[in-house]
């Protein structure tokens, strides 16, 4: 029998129109570099510009209402006579730190439960499984309303309004991860050893599940800000004195009618590239730390 050639696989990839794994792995570098390159630029824009800035909340100057964008203002001003440019990197100082809190909740739950019912197995998967069902059927935005307004103004009740409704998702990609990977010869090894399915679980399935927790956690970044965003915008979210983006696009309403379209525009901007740049790591890192997903689609 003729002999393969040594890039027969490579040529089998090429032919279907998928491109072959150095193409990949540097769209993931690509992805990565300018997703955290964008994320650092925001992130040191909304700690150090209102603050290099000088901006003090607290005060009014309707003498410079509504400003349109310029030199003086790039993002132009607010109602209270603020600078946009400084008061939406304020407010998004505010977001993302709530969003970091409820992204890092969410994934230790979401990752405790997931890793638990993959391992165990029987009856305690079916009933973490059923809770996670459970949540997952009632509406996310309509539980988080609920438990806000049960202690309105706090900004601990935004935090668990969020982490306790977007634990699930974390949750079912964890499980499967932890039953394809009780499949692996090295836990069988380590099972016929004499070894307990906790000490299995400690030792060998949560380190190989931290790269999906990572994911997950980059990935609920975004989707916490948008929600602490929603919250805010209902005036259920965060006290008006802290200045997070969803506040800022709730004093925006009235300017948007009087033809003020940068109160609205500029903070949402923001909101958009925070997305963009998040989904661009998220994106990169699963396909450097998950390459098994990768290969299997190229075959």
């Amino acid at each position: 029998m003729a002999e393969l050639p040594q890039d027969w696989l490579a040529a089998g990839r090429d032919r279907a129109g998928t491109p072959r794994g150095g193409q990949l792995g540097t769209r993931a570098r690509l992805r990565t570099v300018v997703g955290l390159g964008g994320l650092v630029l925001l992130v040191l824009g909304a700690i150090l510009l209102p603050w290099l800035g000088g901006l003090d909340q607290t005060n009014v100057d309707y003498s410079a209402r509504f400003i349109a964008p310029g030199v003086a203002h790039p993002f132009g001003t607010d109602a209270n006579g603020n600078d946009l440019l400084l008061r939406s990197f304020a407010g998004l100082r505010v977001s993302l730190l709530v969003a970091a809190l409820c992204a890092v909740v969410s994934t230790v739950l979401g990752a405790l439960f997931g890793a638990l019912s993959g391992a165990l197995g029987g009856w305690p998967d079916r009933l973490l499984m059923r809770l996670v069902d459970t949540v997952n059927a009632v509406p996310h935005l309509l539980l988080g309303i609920v438990i806000v307004a049960l202690f309105r103004g706090n900004l601990w009740a935004v935090v668990a309004s969020i982490a306790l409704t977007h634990w699930t998702s974390v949750a079912r990609i964890v499980r499967a991860e932890v039953l394809a990977l009780r499949e692996r010869p090295f836990i069988d090894a380590a099972i016929s050893g004499g070894s307990s399915r906790i000490r299995v679980l400690r030792r060998h399935l949560l380190p190989a599940i931290v790269g999906q927790a990572a994911i997950s956690a980059v990935l609920l970044l975004p989707h916490a800000v948008w929600h602490e965003t929603a919250l805010s915008f209902l005036g259920l979210g965060l006290p008006p004195h802290l200045a997070s983006i969803g506040n800022i696009l709730t004093d925006a309403r009235q300017a948007v009618l009087l033809g003020s379209w940068w109160v609205v525009v500029f903070p949402a901007l923001l909101l958009v590239l925070t997305t963009l740049a998040t989904s661009g790591i998220a994106a990169g890192w699963r396909d450097r730390l998950v390459p098994r997903r990768r290969s299997e689609l190229a075959l």
